[in-house]
């Protein structure tokens, strides 16, 4: 590896719109982020499908599922 030309990895404290904040290691002091872990709607369950045309319907009744 080449000397001096890879960034300084500093402790970046990261802070949510949600009000969650956590530490990682990069090359910023700070980061600010629109969505996380913690309030994202895969990670927290409340992930909803869009279905127009009654096709994920149709399929938890061919094959019985969520009953």
């Amino acid at each position: 590896m080449k000397k001096g030309i890879h960034p300084e990895f500093v402790e970046c404290q990261v802070s949510c719109a949600c009000g969650n904040s956590f530490t990682v290691l990069s090359n910023k002091p700070e980061m600010r982020i629109d969505i996380c872990n913690a309030c994202h709607p895969f990670f927290t369950g409340s992930e909803k499908i869009v279905d127009a045309t009654g096709r994920v319907e149709k399929f938890k009744n061919k094959y019985k599922l969520g009953k």
